[in-house]
């Protein structure tokens, strides 16, 4: 049976997600869960849910745990990596420096200033694990869910040989909020989307075969349902194609709605809002640990996450369609040869097969255009050691630029280095 290596494994509750899928799943039954994690607590508290997890479901899973990478990852057939380098304190970092120069973060760990500084102290994890992963299972399958998403990825497409997918729920969701919002059953939705992650596009929204982007801007017009998406429905209003990921998520993306406190009180923009989130989970941990160490039942909560699917659709050839963040060869016609796009791919026993999409409607184009030239900058920043990209890379920052002048763009660069010490790879330290 296969191997399943998790790289980060201490994000107990996204483990615990993934975990309950696979083992769901009767056919996967039998499987050799190998979990690492560098908090030894947190490794701990993963190994006890999974296999409380494999008792529940009858799954007969190996469970196996390490400190040691190279331990987990030997022989494994898919690699899943959660790493969030530096944790809470670094992510702090990524909001507190910025905001002192004006520039106020929802989450700040996709695109912007924050992605831009979480590409520095994660990207080189990343390469270290694939570099193993090409010594140690060389035919293994990386499922990336570290953030940011394009950039880790992207840097893995041009630094190694590893078959890498990046995964991200975003599309779905929004498909399955779209569906909430009109008064749909989901099962009657049929959609397809496509673009860069976090800043997708729905390109095809249809109930029972028929266009139901009508029947959602009639319905926006109501406060109830405009209030719960307002960044994103002014975008569709704009546009004419909603956009993925959260109305939190995307008003850091772009310079419209975070760059004057009148803007962010009337699209109600949560800032802060993952700080917050990262200190509940501290403390939801202690009670989670808590409670697998008292052995109390532990809940099954299945997910709609592409890994389990993934892994089990090469496992048995089961045909399905999921998005994936893989390198753009000919796939998005007018975005950069080689850049990171999301778009539909099938997956069967032989792997996952990203599919053609075209060119996206010009203005959408455009709109990702500018963010892939930041994740650009950011990642040859990172495998060329050329700290002089870091800045370049600000400065296309659509709400840097928006927000700050040159001397500020360096200097704020300089600080968010400064402050993350060591996690910064030495070619881009001061010497």
């Amino acid at each position: 049976m296969a191997k399943i290596a998790f790289i980060g494994a201490g994000s107990v509750v996204f483990t615990q997600e993934l975990l309950s899928a696979i083992l769901a799943y009767p056919e996967l039954h039998g499987i050799t869960i190998a979990l690492h994690d560098i908090d030894p607590r947190r490794l701990a508290a993963a190994e006890l849910m999974a296999h409380r997890l494999s008792q529940t479901l009858d799954a007969e899973a190996t469970v196996e745990a390490s400190l040691s990478r190279k331990a987990v990852l030997e022989g494994a057939d898919y690699v899943i990596n959660t790493v969030a380098v530096g944790g809470l304190e670094a992510t702090r970092i990524d909001h507190e420096v910025p905001a002192r120069y004006g520039i106020h973060q929802v989450i700040g760990d996709t695109l912007g200033i924050g992605g831009i500084s979480r590409a520095v102290r994660t990207i080189p994890v990343v390469l270290e694990i694939a570099r193993d992963m090409e010594t140690l299972c060389p035919h293994a399958l990386l499922l990336n869910y570290a953030n940011p998403m394009s950039m880790v990825t992207w840097a893995l497409f041009w630094a190694t040989g590893v078959p890498v997918v990046g995964l991200c729920h975003s599309i779905y969701w929004t498909s399955v909020q779209l569906a909430e919002y009109i008064g749909a059953p989901f099962e009657k939705i049929t959609f397809d989307g496509a673009g860069i992650n976090h800043q997708a596009w729905i390109l095809r929204f249809e109930q029972n075969g028929q266009d139901a982007y009508p029947a959602l801007r009639e319905v926006m017009e109501r406060p109830e349902v405009w209030s719960r998406d307002p960044v994103r429905f002014e975008m569709f209003r704009r546009l004419g194609y909603f956009v993925t990921e959260s109305s939190a998520h995307n008003a850091e993306y772009t310079s419209y709605f975070l760059k004057r406190p009148d803007l962010i009180e009337r699209f109600n923009v949560p800032l802060g809002f993952y700080l917050q989130e990262l200190e509940e989970n501290a403390a939801e941990f202690e009670e989670r640990y808590a409670s697998l160490q008292r052995g109390e039942p532990l809940e099954v909560t299945p997910s709609p996450e592409y890994a389990p699917q993934i892994i089990h659709s090469m496992e048995t050839g089961q045909v399905r369609k999921i998005y994936g963040n893989v390198e753009n060869r000919g796939l998005i016609e007018n975005l950069p040869q080689g850049c990171c796009v999301e778009v539909p791919c099938i997956v069967d026993g032989t792997g996952v097969h990203p599919c053609h999409v075209g060119a996206l409607p010009p203005h959408l184009a455009a709109i990702n255009r500018v963010s892939v030239n930041v994740q650009e900058l950011a990642v040859r920043a990172v495998l060329e050691g050329r700290r002089a990209f870091l800045y370049h890379a600000a400065m296309l920052d659509p709400l840097v630029s928006a927000l700050l002048d040159l001397g500020q763009i360096w200097a704020l660069v300089d600080e968010l280095l400064a402050a993350h010490g060591d996690q910064v790879p030495k070619p881009l330290r001061r010497q």
